[in-house]
């Protein structure tokens, strides 16, 4: 009876870690079925765009505009854009912010909000974002919805020293659904920080839009080099898609789209402008390695199975 019932209790086990491993939906051994529960599809048409940006807020508006409708075109649900696509990055488009025209900016911020609606798109728009007198700007990404409203605000965390000379640091994560898609939003140097990615997977976030302005590069430099293997190694270890874009002005590297596995399904071109769009699916089973101890390392648990208690084990220097 005793055989019988050890038998029973390990096929019990046997189907649970099947299922927290293989049941399409399921992420970790957490469940993630959920969104087809209120009608979502689990399933988000993302377009990537990357465009020169530059310190002229009317000719940056302008190409967002354009972009959005080529992605619309594309029948994307969210169009995904590049750090202070609207605004220019401060200390590389511009000199500063010092001089920066408020008014214009909210002219044509206005227009990206309508022409949302009327497309019916999300878009991740980035800016900067002005706070109040005496106080440095934030580097920012908008989440609009397809109605045209802003529903959050993600501020670019960690700032590089040349950064902080013109922003000021964020302090939140940001977490949004589409379509039963969790999704996250990083900027640029905040990829250098693998505990910002925990934090978020933590959070069942399955697709991150990472925005970049690694443009107007000398010749050489290492970025184009490193930054899409880091990207791969995030979304590997985290098991989540990644969007991440990128300024086109000469010289800067392209804008790639990232499946939980690592590869890269998709690329822009360097250095010239394009929309790609791809399709995320939660429900797609991806190889994901670190799937069945992702979440207990997460809590501080840094080795699967049991350890042992034994003086051989603990004698380090012997053999």
């Amino acid at each position: 009876m005793q055989s019988q019932q050890y038998q029973i209790n390990l096929l019990a086990m046997q189907l649970v870690l099947f299922g927290c491993l293989w049941s399409p939906g399921k992420l970790w051994g957490e469940a993630r079925t959920e969104v087809s529960s209120v009608g979502e599809s689990g399933q988000l048409n993302v377009a990537t765009c990357q465009f020169p940006v530059s310190s002229d807020i009317s000719e940056n508006a302008k190409w967002i505009r354009k972009q959005m409708r080529q992605a619309s075109e594309q029948e994307a649900d969210i169009a995904h854009f590049s750090e202070t696509a609207l605004s220019g990055y401060a200390g590389v488009d511009r000199p500063d912010m010092k001089d920066y025209d408020w008014n214009l900016h909210s002219v044509e911020f206005e227009s990206i909000l309508a022409l949302a609606k009327e497309l019916e798109l999300w878009i991740v728009l980035g800016s900067a974002h002005r706070l109040s007198e005496g106080h440095k700007p934030h580097n920012s990404l908008y989440v609009i919805n397809d109605q045209g409203n802003i529903i959050d605000r993600y501020d670019k965390r960690f700032c590089t020293n040349g950064d902080l000379r013109h922003y000021s640091p964020g302090d939140h994560f940001v977490t949004f659904d589409i379509h039963g898609v969790r999704c996250g939003l990083l900027i640029c140097y905040d990829i250098r920080f693998p505990e910002l990615y925990r934090q978020y997977c933590s959070q069942g976030v399955q697709l991150m839009f990472h925005s970049f302005h690694n443009a107007r590069q000398k010749p050489g430099k290492i970025h184009p080099k490193i930054m899409p293997p880091t990207a791969q190694a995030r979304a590997a270890t985290n098991g989540m898609f990644i969007s991440i874009n990128n300024s086109c002005v000469k010289h800067s590297w392209a804008s790639l789209f990232i499946t939980p596995d690592g590869l890269i399904e998709q690329r822009l071109e360097t250095d010239r402008p394009g929309v790609m769009v791809n399709c995320v699916d939660v429900q797609k089973v991806y190889y994901d390695a670190s799937r069945e101890y992702r979440m207990q390392s997460i809590q501080g648990v840094w080795n699967s199975g049991e350890t042992v208690i034994d003086p051989r084990s603990t004698d380090r220097l012997g053999y």
